[in-house]
Formats: C-alpha cells, sequence, structure tokens
C-alpha cells in the first residue's frame, strides 16, 4: 500500500480553488447552495401562507420540508403542497386554541442524488391569535396642554393589526400623537381638537372587531387646579435585533406639566443625534440600533417638587454572521482535516455541525476544536459529501455549507492550495508522474518499547534498502475492528520513534510504519498489534447530584452510587467554593446526602462531588450551582448626610448597605423623620432612589432623619438618627460666603484651640466652615465643620512647632476667601529625646499673583532653600496650582516650571482665583505654599442677556415694559443696557430704535409705541471694557386701539406713516435750515468786527517774534468752539460736559486724539474736563480725532462763548453743519497769494461726495425733546489712506438729552458734513481746507498783512455765503 509523501502531517486543511482542477483529472466540487432561505412569517388564521425556498446547483436537485424537525408528507396533506421553486404553500392556515397544526419551525431540505445533502435555517410560522381584547380603554380628562394614555390591551401578536379612531374616522400618528408598543394611544401637548369619542380596532384578521368608545374630554386651565405627578406608562426591559427601532415609553401626567429627561447608563441622552428622538411628550425612540446603544435607559420626571426615575434595560441582540465560511476540501483517506467555522453574535451562539442533512454527533473521531471548527480524524471513504456549520441565538440562524471529496491514495492533490503550510508545501512539490526511481523498503523491528494506559512508544530500525538520504517515516494506526485509519508522522527526516497518544485504556491497536524517500513512500512494515494496560479502576463520577436551597444560610445536597464504582465506594469528598473565589473548601460524608450550614445568606456557592475506593479518587462530577435564600438586610445604608437647603425643606442623601449585607434583591428604601430631638410621631417616606427632598417643613426647626434598606422579606436595620436644623430665614446663596471676620488660636502642647467668628455680612448662607493647618502650611490637613460650630481643637500636634492655621468659610456656591493665623506649640516637658527627620524641603515663600490681563496672571514667588542670589542649579521644579472657589467643587489645575515665576492662562475673566506653589527635588517634595489671590481683570460680556419679556402696561396699550435678566458671562461689573427695538426684525442694526439704560436695572418702560404694531426687541449689556452681543430678537404685539396722526410723526419717525406726515417733516427740516443760516451769519459778522480792532497788533507781535517762532503756534492752543444749533432759540451754543462726574461714555465712529489740558485756556477747558477733546494738530499729523459721547441723560449746562475760540488764531471758517479750526500756521490772506498753486490751496471747494463704500452703524432714535441735532459726520473716504471704521454704539442717548447737540469735529485735510434726519443719512460734504505755508515764504506773507485787513470780511462772507447756498440745497433735497 504506498501513500503520498505530503501525508508526514498529521492534520492537513486543504481548501478547493476550482481552477486548479480543470485538466487534472481530479473530480471538481459540484456548486450547492440556496439562492432563498425561509424566514419568520406571522400568518392569519383561514388565510394563505408561503415559507419560501429555492436551491441553486448545475445538478438535479430534490427539495423536502421539516416541520419541527420531521419531514412533512405533503401527498397526505392536501392543504399543504410545494411550488415549482420548492416554496411551500399552506392554502388554508389552520389555528385554535386546541389544533395549531401549522404553526412551528420550518426547514428546506435540498438533496442531490449520490452527492450529498444541505438543509436551510430555520424559520417560525407564528399564527395570530383570535382578535380579541383583554381589556376597553376608559373615559378620561386632560388638561389643555398635558398629556393623557387610552389604554387597548391585546396579546402580543395582535399589536401591529391595531389602530384608532376618533369619532370614526382614523388617528394620523406623528410626533404628538403616538402608539405605544403595547397598542396604547398617547396624545401629548392636548388641544380641544383632540376631544372626542376614540374606540381601538383590530384589523386585517377577518372582520373588523373595535373596543367600546372612550371619551377624551379637554378641560381649560382654569378648571383643574394642581394635579399630582403620575406614571400612566414607564419604560420596560426590551429586547431588539440590531437595525431595527425601538419605542421607550414614559408617559406621565400632572399639572403642572412635568419635564421629562432621559439618561443611558447615568448621562443624560443626547436628543441631538440623529437617530434619537423625544416624542409624545417624553417617550424615547431609537432607530437603526446599533450594539452601542444597548444599556440601562432612565426616565427621570420633574414636577411640583416631585422627582421620579423609571429605569429599563434595553438589550440589542446581534444576529449570527459568519467571520470564516468552512472551505471545500481534497483529502485522501486516513488523513485527519478541519472544517474552519468561526462565527460573532450576540447572545453567545449556539453552533452544531451536520453532515449530509443529519447531526454530527461528537466522538473519538469527530472533535469540536477552537470552540466551532470540526475535526475529522482517520478520514475513510464514507466520509465524503456535504458539511454544514448552522450558528444559531435568540436574534436569528445562518447556516454555511462545504463539500468534502476523498481522493484515491493514487492520485496527488491539487499543488497550487493557499490554505497548505510550508512543510505541507513542500511535500506536494511534485506530482507522482515526475518521481522515478526506487522508494524505501520497509522499516525493521517495529517494536512497542513503552506501553502504557492512554499512550504507547514505537521504535523501528532503518530500512534494508533506504534507496536515499533524510528518509521521513509515518506510523499508521488503527483500533482493532475498525477501518479508520491515523496517521502520526515523525518530528524530522531520520528520526526513528514515534509515541501515539490519548489512546484508551484496556484497548487494543494495529500499527504500521511507512518509510518515505524523494522519490515517494516505500514498503509498509508487517503491522504490530499492542494493547494498552488497564487503567486502575476508580470509581466514576457519582449521578443525578442535586443540590437545594433550604435556609438563608443552609443547602442540602443528594446523589446516587456511581454507576461504575469499581469495587467497594469507601467515602465521598464534598467540594464546595463562593462565586467568585478561587479556594475551593472540601469535607467527607459518609451517606447520600448532605446538609451543609454556616453559608453567607443570598450567596452563590458551587458544589462537586467526588467517590473514593481502595484506589483513591474516582472521577469527579460536574458543578452545580445554587443560590441560598434571601433575607432582610444585615447592616443599614451607609453615609447619611442631611443638607439643609432652605428655610422649608432638607435633602437627604445616602449610600446603599455594604456589599454582601443586603442578603436578597434590594427593593427600596424607607426613610423616617420627625420633628425635635425626643421621640415623637415619625412620618415614613418609601422610595428606590439614594436621596430624598423633604419639605413643607417649619423654619427653625431642627429635624431628626433615619434610612433602613428593604428587600422581598422586610426592612433591615436602621441608621441613627441624624439631626438637621432648617434656617430661620432664606439667605442669599448666590455667591460665596465673606472672610470670617476673626481668627484666634490658643496653642497647647500638642493641640490648638481655634475659635473664630462668622462673616459680616449675614445675609450669606453659610453652610459650613474648612480649617486647614500644617507645619509651614495650612494645606497638609483639612476639617470641615458644621455652620454652626465656633471652635475647634486641633490635637496631635508637634510640641514646639510652628503651625499655620487658615479658615474659610462655605457654601453650595463655593468657598470663600480664607483667613489665616499660626502658633507655635508649647514645648514638651522633661527631656527631649526624639531624633528629628532629615531636613524636608522647605515650601515656596513670597507667593506673589500678578494680574497681567483678562486671563493671565503671572505667579513668582522666593525659595529659602537656595541661596541669596536665587540661582537654581541642580534638578528641582516647582509645581504650581491655582484655583477658583466658585463652584465649591473646581478641582485644582497644575503645572510645572524650572523658574521661580509662571505665567497661568487660560483664565476667566473678572473671577478671584487662589495660587500655592510647591518644590519638588529629586525624591522630596515641600508642602504646598500659602495661598496668594488676584482677581484677573473684567472683559467684555461673552453672552447676552437672558430671559426677555416684554408686557403691556395695563391700561397704557402705548407703553410696554420690558424685563430681562443679567448675561451669564458678565465678565465684569455690569454698568447699563441698550435696548433695540424695530418693527423689521430683518432691519439692519443702524435701523433699530435705541433705548439706554443706566446701572444695573433689570427693567425698563418704553412709551409712545404705535397701536396694533409688531414691535422686535434686542437687548445687550455692558460693562467697563464694552459691549457684549444682542440678544435673540423678542417679538411683541401692541394692543389694537387709534393711534394719534402727531403722536406717530413725533415718535415715529422711521415707521411707515401717511403722506400728511412726510409732508409735515419737510416743512419742519427745511425751516430750521433758514434759521440756522442766519445764525450763521449773524455768528460770523459780529466775531469778524470784533476782531478787527486787534489784528494790527496781533501782527505786529507776529513780525518781532524769532523766525523759528514765527508760525509755529501750537496747536494745543487752537480750540475750535462747538457750535451746537437749537431750532427753538436760533442761536450758537458750544457744547458742554454733563455734571455727572462718571458718566457712562460711549465712542462714535470718529477717531479721537487727546491735546495736552495744561496749553488750553481755562474758558475752553470749562465743561469738558475728563473727556477727550479735538486737537487741531490732527490737521497736520494725519491722525483721525475721536468723540466721546455721554450716555447719561442729566441735563448739560452750556456756557456761552464767544465764536473766536482763541485770540490768537487769525481766521476762523464757521459753518453750519461744523465747526473747524484751520492748520495750525497762520494761512496766507486770500486776496493776494504767493503762486497759482498757494491760489488753489486758498479755495474753499464745497461738493457732495458719494457715501463711502463702508457704512459707520447709526440708529434711529426717538426724540423726547423738540431739540434736533445732526448725526455722527462719517469718516473721509481717502484714497492713499482707506477708511478704518471702529465699532460705535448707537447715540441715542445724547440725542435725548434737552440742552445737548452733536460735536461736530474736522477730520484733517477734507472737512465732514452730514444732515442726520431721523430716518436717513445725507452723503458726506467734502471741504478742502488750506495747508500751511512753508518756511521760505514767511517774508511774502508779512508783507500782505496790510492788505488783509480790507479783504478778510468780504473773503468770509463769500465764504459763508457759499455754505448757505449748500446747507440750503441740502434741507430742501
Amino acid at each position: 500500500m504506498s501513500i503520498l509523501p505530503f501525508l508526514l502531517r498529521k492534520t492537513i486543511i486543504i481548501s478547493y480553488i476550482n481552477r486548479n482542477s480543470k485538466g487534472s483529472g481530479i473530480r471538481g466540487f459540484t456548486p450547492f447552495r440556496f439562492s432563498v432561505e425561509p424566514v419568520d412569517t406571522l400568518a392569519v388564521r383561514g388565510l394563505p401562507a408561503v415559507l419560501n425556498c429555492s436551491a441553486a446547483s448545475n445538478a438535479l436537485v430534490r427539495v423536502e420540508w421539516k416541520k419541527d424537525g420531521t419531514f412533512l408528507n405533503l401527498v397526505a396533506d392536501d392543504r399543504k403542497r410545494q411550488l415549482a421553486d420548492g416554496s411551500l404553500l399552506i392554502s388554508t392556515v389552520v389555528h385554535s386554541k386546541h389544533n395549531k397544526p401549522d404553526e412551528g419551525v420550518y426547514q428546506c431540505v435540498a438533496t442531490i442524488d449520490n452527492l450529498g445533502t444541505i438543509s436551510s435555517r430555520t424559520a417560525r410560522l407564528t399564527v395570530a391569535g383570535l382578535p380579541r381584547f383583554l381589556s376597553q380603554p376608559e373615559g378620561v380628562s386632560v388638561r389643555m396642554g398635558g398629556t393623557e394614555m387610552l389604554s387597548c390591551e391585546v396579546t402580543e401578536e395582535l399589536v401591529p393589526f391595531t389602530r384608532w379612531e376618533r369619532d370614526g374616522r382614523p388617528v394620523e400618528l406623528d410626533g404628538r400623537v403616538i402608539q405605544l408598543p403595547s397598542g396604547a394611544l398617547v396624545i401629548s401637548n392636548a388641544s380641544q381638537s383632540d376631544a372626542g369619542l376614540y374606540r381601538c380596532t383590530i384589523d386585517g384578521l377577518g372582520p373588523a372587531k373595535s373596543t367600546e368608545e372612550a371619551e377624551l374630554q379637554v378641560l381649560n386651565p382654569e378648571e383643574l387646579c394642581q394635579q399630582k405627578l403620575e406614571t400612566l406608562q414607564g419604560p420596560a426591559a426590551v429586547a431588539k435585533v440590531v437595525g431595527e427601532s425601538v419605542l421607550l415609553p414614559c408617559v406621565m401626567k400632572g399639572y403642572p406639566v412635568p419635564v421629562i429627561r432621559w439618561t443611558f447608563n447615568g448621562r443624560p441622552v443626547d436628543e441631538s443625534r440623529e437617530r434619537f428622538a423625544v416624542i409624545g411628550g417624553g417617550s424615547l425612540q431609537i432607530v437603526n440600533l446599533t450594539e452601542e446603544d444597548a444599556g440601562i435607559y432612565a426616565c427621570q420626571t420633574d414636577s411640583d417638587n416631585m422627582t421620579s426615575e423609571i429605569q429599563a434595560e434595553l438589550t440589542v441582540h446581534v444576529p449570527p454572521r459568519f467571520l470564516t465560511r468552512p472551505s471545500n476540501t481534497y483529502a485522501q483517506e486516513s488523513m485527519d482535516i478541519i472544517f474552519e467555522c468561526d462565527v460573532t453574535g450576540s447572545p453567545p451562539l449556539t453552533v452544531k455541525w451536520m453532515k449530509d442533512g443529519d447531526t454530527v454527533i461528537p466522538s473519538d473521531y469527530f472533535r469540536i476544536v477552537k470552540q466551532h471548527n470540526l475535526q475529522v480524524l482517520g478520514l475513510v471513504k464514507s466520509d465524503e459529501g456535504f458539511y454544514q456549520c448552522l450558528a444559531e441565538n435568540e436574534a436569528g440562524n445562518v447556516q454555511a455549507s462545504a463539500q468534502l471529496i476523498i481522493l484515491d491514495l493514487d492520485v496527488a492533490l491539487p499543488s497550487a492550495v493557499p490554505s497548505l503550510t510550508d512543510a505541507t508545501t513542500d511535500h506536494v512539490a511534485s506530482s507522482p508522474a515526475e518521481r522515478n526511481g526506487p522508494t524505501p523498503s520497509a522499516p525493521r523491528d517495529v517494536v512497542a518499547s513503552l506501553v502504557s494506559t492512554r499512550f504507547i512508544k514505537l521504535t523501528w530500525r532503518l530500512p534494508a534498502e533506504p534507496h536515499g538520504e533524510n528518509i521521513s517515516y509515518s506510523v499508521f494506526y488503527s483500533l482493532e475492528g475498525t477501518n479508520r485509519e491515523r496517521v502520526e508522522n515523525t518530528s524530522g527526516p531520520g528520526e526513528m520513534q514515534v509515541t501515539i497518544q490519548n489512546l484508551a485504556p484496556d484497548t487494543k491497536y494495529t500499527f504500521r510504519v511507512v518509510a518515505s524517500n524523494a522519490n515517494g513512500p516505500g514498503e509498509s512494515s508487517t503491522p504490530l498489534t499492542v494493547a494498552t494496560q488497564l487503567e486502575v479502576q476508580v470509581p466514576g463520577p457519582a449521578p443525578n447530584l442535586q443540590v437545594v436551597s433550604v435556609s438563608t444560610a443552609s443547602v442540602t445536597l443528594s446523589w446516587e452510587r456511581p454507576s461504575t464504582g469499581n469495587g467497594e465506594i469507601q467515602t465521598y469528598r464534598l467540594f464546595y467554593s463562593e462565586k467568585g473565589q478561587d479556594s475551593e473548601q472540601d469535607m467527607e460524608v459518609t451517606g447520600l446526602s448532605y446538609t451543609m450550614t454556616g453559608l453567607k445568606k443570598f450567596t452563590e456557592y458551587s458544589f462537586r462531588v467526588v467517590a473514593y475506593n481502595k484506589h483513591g479518587p474516582g472521577v469527579s462530577t460536574e458543578d452545580v450551582v445554587v443560590r441560598t435564600l434571601s433575607d432582610v438586610p444585615s447592616a443599614p445604608p451607609q453615609n447619611l448626610t442631611l443638607e439643609v437647603l432652605n428655610s422649608t425643606s432638607i435633602m437627604v442623601r445616602w449610600q446603599p448597605p455594604p456589599p454582601g449585607t443586603l442578603n436578597g434583591e434590594l427593593t427600596g428604601y424607607k426613610l423616617r423623620y420627625r420633628k425635635g430631638l425626643r421621640r415623637a410621631d415619625a412620618i415614613e417616606i418609601s422610595t428606590t432612589q439614594l436621596f430624598q427632598l423633604i419639605d413643607g417643613l417649619e423654619k427653625g426647626k431642627v429635624y431628626t432623619v433615619r434610612v433602613s434598606a428593604s428587600t422581598v422579606n422586610g426592612t433591615g436595620p436602621t441608621t441613627e438618627w441624624i439631626a438637621a436644623e432648617t434656617f430661620e430665614n432664606d439667605l442669599d446663596e448666590s455667591q460665596v460666603p465673606g472672610v470670617p471676620s476673626s481668627l484666634h488660636v490658643r496653642p497647647l502642647v500638642n493641640r490648638i484651640v481655634v475659635s473664630w467668628t462668622p462673616p459680616e455680612n449675614q445675609d450669606i448662607l453659610v453652610r459650613g466652615y474648612k480649617i486647614g493647618y500644617g507645619i509651614g502650611s495650612p494645606h497638609a490637613h483639612t476639617v470641615t465643620l458644621d455652620y454652626k460650630q465656633r471652635f475647634y481643637s486641633i490635637d496631635d500636634l508637634d510640641p514646639s512647632s510652628h503651625y499655620v492655621i487658615t479658615l474659610k468659610a462655605f457654601n453650595n456656591m463655593g468657598e470663600g476667601i480664607p483667613i489665616y493665623n499660626s502658633a507655635t506649640t508649647r514645648p514638651q516637658s522633661g527631656f527631649y529625646c526624639a531624633t528629628p527627620d532629615p531636613t524636608p524641603m522647605l515650601p515656596p515663600v513670597g507667593v506673589q499673583a500678578t494680574v497681567l490681563s483678562q486671563d493671565t496672571v503671572k505667579v513668582s514667588w522666593a525659595d529659602n532653600s537656595l541661596a541669596k542670589n536665587q540661582k537654581i542649579t541642580d534638578s528641582r521644579y516647582y509645581t504650581i496650582r491655582w484655583k477658583t472657589n466658585i463652584p465649591a467643587n473646581t478641582k485644582y489645575k497644575m503645572a510645572n516650571t524650572t523658574s521661580l515665576f509662571h505665567t497661568v492662562t487660560a483664565l476667566k475673566p473678572n473671577t478671584l482665583y487662589e495660587f500655592s506653589v510647591m518644590v519638588t527635588k529629586s525624591r522630596r517634595s515641600s508642602t504646598w505654599s500659602m495661598t496668594a489671590h488676584g482677581t484677573t481683570f473684567e472683559s467684555v460680556p461673552s453672552s447676552a442677556p437672558k430671559d426677555v419679556t416684554v408686557i403691556s402696561k395695563e391700561g397704557s396699550p402705548r407703553i410696554i415694559n420690558i424685563n430681562w435678566q443679567p448675561p451669564t458671562e458678565a465678565n465684569g461689573k455690569i454698568t447699563g443696557y441698550i435696548i433695540y427695538y424695530s418693527t423689521d426684525v430683518n432691519a439692519e442694526v443702524h435701523d433699530w430704535v435705541v433705548e439706554p439704560v443706566v446701572g444695573n436695572r433689570l427693567t425698563h418702560q418704553i412709551q409712545g409705541l404705535t397701536l396694533d404694531t409688531t414691535y422686535y426687541f434686542k437687548i445687550q449689556a455692558r460693562n467697563s471694557k464694552g459691549m457684549g452681543p444682542m440678544s435673540d430678537a423678542v417679538q411683541f404685539r401692541t394692543p389694537k386701539g387709534k393711534a394719534s396722526t402727531l403722536f406717530r410723526l413725533a415718535y415715529k419717525p422711521g415707521i411707515t406713516g401717511s403722506q400728511e406726515n412726510h409732508i409735515l417733516v419737510i416743512v419742519v427740516i427745511v425751516s430750521v435750515g433758514v434759521f440756522t443760516i442766519i445764525a450763521v451769519v449773524v455768528g460770523a459778522v459780529l466775531c469778524t468786527r470784533r476782531s478787527n480792532s486787534h489784528q494790527k497788533k496781533k501782527r505786529a507781535a507776529c513780525k518781532s517774534s524769532t523766525g523759528s517762532h514765527k508760525y509755529k503756534s501750537s496747536s494745543k492752543d487752537l480750540k475750535p468752539p462747538d457750535l451746537w444749533i437749537h431750532h427753538e432759540r436760533l442761536e450758537l451754543k458750544p457744547m458742554d460736559k454733563s455734571p455727572d462726574p462718571n458718566p457712562v461714555m460711549t465712542e462714535t465712529p470718529i477717531p479721537r486724539t487727546a491735546p495736552d489740558p495744561a496749553a488750553e485756556p481755562s474758558h475752553q477747558r470749562r465743561g469738558l474736563e475728563g473727556e477727550e477733546s479735538v486737537s487741531t494738530l490732527a490737521g497736520r499729523r494725519g491722525v483721525r480725532p475721536k468723540v466721546m459721547m455721554p450716555f447719561d441723560s442729566q441735563p448739560s449746562q452750556p456756557t456761552a462763548h464767544p465764536c473766536g475760540a482763541d485770540d490768537t488764531e487769525e481766521h476762523t471758517q464757521h459753518t453750519s453743519e461744523s465747526s473747524q479750526p484751520p492748520a495750525p500756521e497762520p494761512p496766507v490772506a486770500p486776496s493776494q497769494p504767493s503762486t497759482t498753486a498757494e491760489l488753489q490751496k486758498t479755495e474753499v471747494l464745497i461738493k457732495e461726495e458719494e457715501p463711502p463704500s463702508i457704512n459707520p452703524p447709526t440708529a434711529h432714535v426717538r426724540p423726547t425733546h423738540p431739540l434736533k441735532s445732526f448725526a455722527v459726520p462719517a469718516i473721509t473716504v481717502s484714497a492713499h489712506n482707506p477708511p478704518t471704521y471702529e465699532t460705535a454704539l448707537p447715540s441715542t442717548p445724547l440725542l435725548a438729552q434737552p440742552g445737548l447737540m452733536f460735536v461736530c469735529v474736522s477730520v484733517p485735510g477734507v472737512k465732514m458734513a452730514s444732515i442726520g434726519t431721523l430716518n436717513r443719512v445725507r452723503a458726506p460734504m467734502a471741504v478742502t481746507v488750506p495747508s500751511a505755508p512753508d518756511q521760505s515764504e514767511t517774508s511774502k506773507m508779512l508783507e500782505v498783512v496790510s492788505t488783509y485787513e480790507t479783504d478778510e470780511l468780504s473773503e468770509e462772507m463769500a465764504h459763508l455765503e457759499g455754505l448757505m447756498k449748500d446747507l440750503n440745497a441740502i434741507t430742501t433735497g
């Protein structure tokens, strides 16, 4: 008998590839699979049902059906027949209470004759029951806006056939009206349209069947008072398959309407995720489930100081899925093969193997290895066929098949097989046709050198004719009487011994050895029969081991005598262990039963029994696990704490009893509380939570509380009574407490007695005190004390030691600023023998916190362990920690550095931080240093005001009150608010009407609104650093009524009015323009006449001055008058500053420079002190001046000034739009220019320019006074210097001040002027100003002084005449 050399390996796994078998004479694999497999089906009684199945192959396939594992006889069943494609048709489904012939598990079986059989996956056919209702819906009432549920109780398989009707019409389901998995109908946010008669209908199972009608009444809010929270439907444990959807119900009823939140494994559910949605007023819907969605979901409800939580577990099943499928395989007889089947799924899978439709039963030759793989040992021809791996769990089942072909021994296996190992490939490198030459003769002297009960060692000698080197050997063996032969190969060439393992005791085996060389296998040795030794006769396992719990601490065990006792049983040994423990205990038992006592309550134990005879211990039984019975808890809950929330409520919190003391499944807790410390009637509350709010208590009273845990067996021991006293009054807890007013210490030898007094501000709630103490640093130890305590003894201290002590008060907002003190304990009496520890690292000293910006603080310190120069020469480093005391649970942040300072960044603005430092060198570290505190600078608010509400004033429909709350992130002290309102929510910000609010008021009244008009309101906050973001627009519509035309004209110019209103506005503006022109002319004439008498003296003074100072009059001496135009008095007024010493300032888009106030005349600076003025030096330097506008509404105190602002000024131009000083140097007389270029420079060109491409924001205003003014001038647009706009605040508050107008400021080089109306901004006007002459032209300018006096007035009048014409054109346009 010959064998191929590649059979020298014990196990070979070969995967077939069709193309490798073509043309080789080897029979190819037959394609054979299911193209369609049956699926789970819900059938209806009396209707047909189809189970689909179709097999694909190039051979003739015969299809049969199994039901519940038995083949169906379709010939004898006239209701079932097989369709042409193999599907099973049930013409009429039969189903009754006692006869269910069609319900069950079906499987399709396909067979190819003389080749093999495969089976499909299984499918369950379920028949819907009779349409009947387990209960009827009842009539209910619901408050408008509330939630209600109507029940429709049917069996689970009928739920898909249920639907709801209202007043005879189908109910449309949406996110507000939903149907629960139980069939119940939930209506949330109820309205009057939901009222009606409802009924539940079962449709699709023959004639429709409906419940009785139930009426749903919708009540108005005034018809229903406060309603207690009621749970209509909570979530329940549910299992779904990956990819399906689930609806977790949470239907709560109550008034006020309860707020429902969902948590997943203790964390809030992110409802913004696409797959999650809360519908029906609180039910959670999850679509397209994944494995990660499995866990504990909790529905939490809050309503009127009542809290409820219901938990449910969602289990997500994963259907079986193949990771590795079995492969088609070629093999030869006597080989060992493995079919791989790697499959995954959840819950755990059940895997079984089938061959040609029959289940493979594991045996000595068919083994399940590596969890799911099938190993076939010693192949024989009958093993050929189709093998299937079937995996199943609760989510479904799958199958995969592979074909095994057994080749003859003289046929070579395909060589190009990817799954062959390298060692196997070496053996199959050549085919039989390529082998030429002699093969070895039979090995000689085959003997069993070692025989045991379960293994045999064989040895032999070299063949007489090896015919080559590197001879390898294969040992073939089989059980006597069988033809299934197995092979074992030697470990390497030339080795002539092998050990055959895993044999059965007292059994005969036949062995033969074959040698192989490069030409192939040689002759076989003579068969050798050897019997294994008889194994020692020990007992077998004790059958029928049963363990029953009889009490909370004892179990009874019973078993039977082993069937293979192999002699007299002397004793039994009982082994047991507690679940989770590695150690196992045992005891000796003589009988067939035993009662074990002294076990732990409600604890799982594992038991096994071993029988002993004279030969020793026998085979152990399988482990049997049992749990002792439950009992009441043996310990009370832990860590009971009471927190006084206010004068009428106390929050109670606790932890479960210690592990191992519950003694059963926890069912809840019982809380008892009473007033006073003595025995009194106690009130009991049951809960399943670890906290409970007790409210409705009396002010300033002591209450005592205790808690106990409960199981199904009863209630366990209670905690001790814990006392707490409610507050006398409700104090403020919106900020941390202040620093304690005093801290006194009295040192003794081993302790220090500390006493203190509470913070001075008694209106802030103090919940307790924290004392920190340590040698050199107060952070080594911390003690938390009650808020009533005023002294404490710090014990176990070292004598003669200097302790630093800190005390700070705290509440729920955080810890207050600490107060420090220190003391040295007294020396120990008697002799001192203690040996001091090695010198510890001293903590850094002199810690300072220097605030650099709104989010940066520089921390610096000194190190006493360094030299005087504080130079670090070793490997020490410093750790800086910092935190804010708001909120109280803020954790420290830390950073390391090797220098004596560190800059801490990313801090919050306007926040108090504490900093401390420690030093580390090698393995030694110091304690934390004393803390340094620093408050970061303020920053602009980073959030908008919140909770903006608008309400109409009762009896005054044109007046509204607007209320709001401060921004969450104020980043500083709020100094005011700005209210914007408009009738167009999409209008630009400069088109909104502005109302200022000074201070930190949170309400404001706006008057004069138009009736029956929709307004939109926005608010932004400001602090000392600037303005924050605007809030979202809030809509409000004023009541209906008849509005006055005059009112709309005066107070709402920005809102569309009638044609008459526009005409009236134009008439008023034209009149104002004419009066303004006359005032300017009269003022100019008066100023010119007054200055003529001084011209000669002033020019003489100019001539006598030195050349270096002739024309360099300081810009600080040139202050233009601030002109204001009053339309009633028709006169020129300068602007004066508000008497308010600290007005709220706002910037206009006009830049500014700061002149030297010391160089100005006193009459110019009066009324303008503390405010930046405009410098004429900006004309030379090209600096854009700015104007600060007061935001306060106090009236100004104007002071009349002469039109000529400075006696040293040669010539001043006045326009009706602005007042601007000329260049600092005296200008050349216009009548006698030196050159043509100078003549062009002296011409005053007034033209109207196009608006700039970037418009600075302006705001519409609602005047409260007949006073009018110009709008803020725009910045000049220059080709060389593009305009730069700064954020401007609305200027409305300035307009609202009686007696004040805008300051008109010149921009260097070009004068800008614009007329501001209530609804638009005019284009700016450019005025070219003459430049200062060069130094070389001085003499020419002095020569024309005599002629300048006669021409000055005419030139000035010509200028003014041109300006009046232009102003008249602007106002009339």
